[in-house]
């Protein structure tokens, strides 16, 4: 069995800074009207980050190997909370924007699928809590924003 370790430590009031494996330190927090400082992201929006994360590994992976050019890759990731407690994610929308010219539709739809059916153990987790659904949209490398890092897959 393949097991993973976490530890997270109280910093101060809900201010946590977590570690896991990877040696990385994240903070974790809540806005001040829950007790917090706003000093780290809160546990659901770490959430949907690993999700944005787990998927854009993924799809950057397979691009790169069917040499896309892709100049400038984002998510935009959405959750919609129920209304009673738990506040748990009732839908995630995933929005995969590539920036690029000759960018072919097709692989980018079948690297999102392979990432989504097969390859990404976040969103095959989220999948059975949550309604997972995803678009994309492909713009010309001119639109690559001036503040993104350009990058080459």
């Amino acid at each position: 069995m393949n097991t993973r370790h976490a530890v997270i430590k109280q910093v101060e009031g809900i201010t946590f800074a977590a570690k896991a494996d990877s040696g990385h330190w994240v903070m974790m927090d809540g806005g001040k009207d829950f007790g917090g400082s706003d000093a780290g992201a809160t546990p659901k929006e770490l959430l949907l980050l690993s999700l944005g994360g787990c998927t854009g590994s993924d799809v950057v992976s397979i691009l790169k190997k069917k040499r896309s050019p892709v100049r400038g890759f984002e998510l935009h990731v959405k959750g919609t909370l129920s209304e009673e407690h738990p506040k748990v994610f009732t839908d995630i929308h995933v929005e995969y924007v590539f920036f690029g010219d000759g960018i072919k539709a097709q692989d980018v739809e079948r690297a999102i699928d392979l990432s989504i059916t097969k390859y990404c153990s976040v969103s095959a987790m989220l999948r059975k809590a949550a309604n997972l659904t995803h678009s994309y949209r492909i713009e010309p490398a001119a639109a690559v924003k001036t503040e993104q890092p350009v990058m080459s897959i």
